[in-house]
């Protein structure tokens, strides 16, 4: 499943420049997993609850494009590896001209209330979380 959340750029994420400051993409891929997370049904809050959490690993990011003031964004999110204890989502930045700003592998994992890497609770696990098996 690929979900796209949409923003508008705001003028304190740019740079001297004029364009979004590379930084900022990391907070726009952020929102753009936890839409995704909210549209499958993810319990985030209730993960928390339990004791876990999830955790950027790594972030793979290709900068293409800038974006530009009030330029909508699409963010695009799409779970390409699902183990037990982390994966990884597939995301694509592109601004309303349809051109790609940004590209990322973001990488996660899941620690228990101490911090050490730990199995995904079974009742976490909700269809769209799964990659999708392309023929």
């Amino acid at each position: 499943m690929t979900h796209t959340a949409k923003l508008v750029v705001r003028s304190y994420e740019l740079d001297s420049y004029n364009h979004v400051n590379n930084a900022n993409y990391l907070n726009y891929l952020e929102f753009g997993r936890m839409e995704f997370l909210r549209a499958i049904g993810f319990d985030y809050e209730g993960l928390i609850a339990s004791g876990y959490y999830l955790y950027v690993t790594h972030i793979d990011i290709r900068y293409k494009a800038s974006a530009r003031l009030f330029d909508e964004l699409s963010i695009e999110v799409e779970p390409i590896k699902l183990g037990k204890v982390s994966g990884t989502f597939h995301q694509v930045v592109r601004n309303q001209r349809g051109e790609v700003c940004v590209e990322a592998d973001v990488s996660w994992g899941c620690v228990d209330h101490s911090g050490k890497p730990s199995k995904l609770p079974d009742n976490f696990f909700v269809d769209g979380l799964r990659p999708e098996i392309k023929a």
